[in-house]
């Protein structure tokens, strides 16, 4: 059988610290690990040697019709984005190895979808994404109609007055 207990002080080891200093030195060493986990998830990837002219303005102008996938609604080449970094990496890579711009175009959508693209093409997948937005404009704008038809009350027509009416008003109004 094993002594747990510290012969210097007779104390359970770990015992010379209180329960709430144990929970915070355990809360500190998670932070602290968790901290060390994002600054080297972080680390900058190694830049790319440079390029031809003609390259360079081969995928600026691709880098143009490409939407970063993490940004709202600013392409490839606006982007500050790390992911958008890769992107173009990739892009450069892909061009690089002789493939032409639709093929690039037709590899990252078949990867990351038709939001890749920043301006998709017209088919039956991305027709509501074309025409949704008018569509809902038409609706609201028949719905704002329907509404104010509805409030505005229609004109009302005096109901004719007989004979009889048209006396009896004169009697009272004194204009006989």
């Amino acid at each position: 059988m094993i002594d747990s207990t510290n012969t210097s002080t007779g104390a359970a080891p770990g015992a010379f610290l209180s329960g709430k200093a144990r929970q915070w030195l355990t809360f500190i060493s998670f932070a602290s690990l968790l901290a060390v986990g994002a600054v080297s998830a972080q680390t900058a990837t190694p830049e790319m040697p440079p390029m031809k002219p003609e390259l360079e303005a081969r995928l600026k102008k691709l880098e143009t019709e490409l939407r970063c996938l993490v940004c709202q609604n600013q392409t490839l080449a606006e982007s500050p984005a790390g992911l958008a970094g890769d992107l173009r990496r990739e892009v450069r890579m892909l061009a690089e190895s002789g493939k032409s711009d639709s093929e690039i175009k037709e590899h990252l959508k078949a990867r990351y979808g038709d939001f890749v693209l920043y301006k998709p093409e017209l088919d039956a997948r991305t027709l509501l994404l074309w025409f949704g937005p008018f569509l809902l404009l038409a609706g609201g704008a028949l719905i704002v109609v329907l509404v104010n038809r509805r409030i505005r009350p229609s004109p009302a027509v005096p109901p004719a007055l007989n004979e009889q009416d048209r006396d009896r008003a004169s009697k009272l109004l004194g204009d006989e």
